[in-house]
């Protein structure tokens, strides 16, 4: 019997004469986890719904378990379990009504569901939740709850497309984790991801760009084409975003991002290097070798990162002077009933700053997100804007603030040029102002070529620069960005970032909220959120430092988060 699953032969796929797909040649083996990465727009989620047998293939075919895809579908859905890339259950019936709305498609007999239930609902911890609508759970519980959904008959394989977008990363290692369990088992599994990390953890790795497998194998061997050319700028004594936005001017680096007090680069060549003066890293600084991870081989691969330009920020006007408290919140609450969702929390964000606000998924950061930007009125405690008060004067305040929403936010069904005409008007941009203002925005975030398209219709990466865009041309001195960059890949949020930066040079202040704890590492504070409550307040390295443990000693951001929550927790259930 072959070793192989998945058999993948001159495939191809247009939609409207455009390929999405060409010609891809793989051969998938049984048993385990491959993952699909790739930039926005690469062909990820396409490739998935082929395997699933949602799509006809232009050219080729995909046999699975010696079933073709077109001709053997109903044969192939029994063996197959697919979670979309969207969560695409019923937000109005409960977590149980659910399941057993999919056991019923998927043709469980009724005197096997009630053990079925019982073991999906202790394998997800879903048990105590079973009453609940599926729209009021958080973000990794909905997550959860596909999975159970797509293992209520027991697949050989198992399809999820970008599972943990928008999960936090202690809900993140739990699906990880179950993924896992599922393989022990003999379920092979196929993971679209947009987080590298889990691509790098994977047996095997397809690489897709512009709908071309660029590499098959396995994400260890790649990554050895960047050996010898990874390496920490340490012992920095300027602004580490600065001399980030330097080395990345440089022309014998490919890509840079800042990691805790330093900044990792890598270069073009092993033998070159990089010129510390250049950067004005200070006289201290010094050059020291780091492990190569998959994404410098993602970068290499796909041609170098963005480069630290930002043209948002060349033609943004200089904020002068530095300022306190604009942002601050006093004693933050708000009630949805009985339920206490923000629990007495402040804190003050001082101009040019970068702060994060972080959290799990339902710990409450959203609900303070919304309070101190006015979209959510406080039950008590005041947010204050540049001295402000959101609730006593709201349009003053918000014509000073920018916001992009967590989830796309701008009108679908109007085109691009119509959403950003739109939002220029409610910033009260008029006249020829109004008109150069949209005309930078197109140039600046490369729009012009969807101009007619629906909002809604765009790829995930150009709907973030759309969004982006109307939340910044009015030129606003204080930013609210909520997990600007989920579900994008590395490349766009390099790009973001490199904006973000730029801004935070002229002067504009920044509150942001992510899941991607790499780009945490940006934020000059972080206020860690959980249970209602603000348990931590410092910055990446403080907290780091008091995450660590003697198992542990030099702790990742995101382990620092996983730990500190965890050991608030086992704290909190200790004072009971």
């Amino acid at each position: 019997m072959s070793d192989s699953l998945i058999s993948i032969k001159n495939l191809s796929k247009n939609f409207n004469h455009t390929p999405s797909l060409e010609n891809i040649e793989a051969v998938i083996p049984k048993g385990q986890m491959v993952a699909l990465a790739g930039p926005d727009g690469a062909g990820k989620t396409t490739l998935i719904r082929l395997m699933a047998g949602l799509l006809m293939p232009s050219t080729g075919s995909i046999t699975i378990d010696g079933l073709d895809t077109i001709k053997d579908t109903d044969r192939l859905h029994q063996i197959i379990g697919y979670m979309p890339q969207r969560f695409g259950l019923y937000e109005d019936l409960t977590v149980y009504q659910n399941l057993n709305l999919y056991a019923d498609l998927r043709g469980v007999p009724e005197n096997e569901k009630a053990e079925t239930f019982q073991s999906l609902f202790a394998f997800t911890n879903l048990g105590p939740f079973k009453e609940r609508l599926a729209g009021a759970l958080s973000g990794g519980m909905k997550q959860k709850l596909g999975l159970a959904c797509a293992l209520v008959r027991k697949p050989r394989l198992l399809l999820l497309d970008e599972p943990s977008v928008g999960v936090d990363p202690l809900s993140r290692r739990e699906l990880w984790e179950m993924v896992q369990n599922l393989l022990q088992e003999g379920i092979s599994v196929i993971w679209s991801t947009a987080y590298l990390d889990e691509a790098q953890k994977s047996h095997r790795v397809l690489l897709l760009n512009n709908g071309k497998l660029l590499y098959e194998g396995s994400p260890q061997e790649v990554t050895k084409r960047v050996d010898g050319r990874t390496f920490l700028l340490t012992h920095l004594e300027n602004n580490r975003r600065d001399v980030l936005m330097l080395t990345l001017k440089q022309p014998n680096i490919i890509d840079g991002v800042i990691q805790g007090e330093d900044v990792r680069f890598v270069t073009k060549e092993k033998k070159e290097q990089l010129d510390i003066k250049a950067v004005h890293a200070g006289a201290a600084a010094q050059i020291e070798p780091t492990p190569a991870r998959f994404e410098d081989a993602f970068i290499d691969i796909l041609g170098g990162g963005p480069g630290g330009e930002s043209a948002l920020a060349e033609r943004f006007p200089q904020i002068e002077g530095q300022r306190k408290d604009v942002i601050k919140a006093q004693n933050l609450t708000r009630k949805f009933g009985d339920f206490i969702a923000a629990d007495r929390i402040s804190f003050s964000v001082n101009s040019g700053e970068i702060f994060g606000l972080l959290g799990p998924n339902g710990a409450g950061k959203s609900t303070t997100f919304k309070m101190l930007c006015g979209l959510l009125k406080p039950t008590s405690g005041q947010a204050l804007v540049n001295q402000l008060d959101l609730q006593v004067a709201p349009s003053k305040a918000r014509s000073q603030i920018g916001y992009m929403a967590q989830k796309f936010s701008l009108y679908g069904d109007l085109s691009v040029i119509q959403n950003l005409d739109f939002f220029s008007g409610i910033y009260n941009l008029v006249g020829d102002h109004k008109r150069k203002m949209i005309r930078e925005m197109i140039d600046i975030f490369d729009l012009k070529p969807f101009l007619q398209a629906p909002a809604g219709a765009l790829p995930l990466g150009f709907k973030q620069r759309l969004a982006l865009a109307c939340s910044v041309m009015h030129n606003p001195e204080v930013l609210f960005l909520d997990e600007p960059t989920s579900g994008v890949d590395p490349i766009t949020r390099r790009e973001f970032w490199n904006h973000i930066n730029g801004l935070v040079k002229k002067g504009v202040t920044v509150m942001v909220t992510t899941h991607f704890m790499d780009e945490a590492e940006y934020c000059d504070r972080i206020a860690l959120v959980y249970q209602s409550k603000l348990i931590k307040l410092g910055t990446p390295e403080e907290l780091k430092r008091e995450a660590r443990t003697e198992a542990n000693p030099f702790p990742s951001l995101e382990e620092a988060f996983i730990n500190l929550i965890e050991q608030y927790g086992r704290e909190s259930y200790s004072q009971e």
